[in-house]
């Protein structure tokens, strides 16, 4: 499972989705969707105008996380 770190990235910085949405130009619900992580797609442009926004890596905002449910190779 990957876990999106920007509701809290954002909380460090005390921003709100309205500030980021107007801020970046995404809109406000698929920013929304990213900050209560209710996404099954990340467009790769709007992660990088985040990544640069925030001033973060990539692997600051993206984490890889072991919810049980590996796929193995085989299965």
């Amino acid at each position: 499972m990957i876990k999106l770190h920007l509701s809290r990235l954002m909380g460090e910085r005390r921003l709100k989705i309205a500030d980021v949405v107007r801020d970046t130009g995404i809109s406000r619900t698929a920013l929304t969707r990213l900050y209560y992580e209710k996404v099954e797609r990340l467009d790769l442009e709007t992660l990088e105008l985040l990544c640069r926004y925030l001033d973060v890596d990539i692997s600051d905002m993206l984490e890889m996380t072991d919810d049980g449910n590996d796929l193995k190779p085989g299965s």
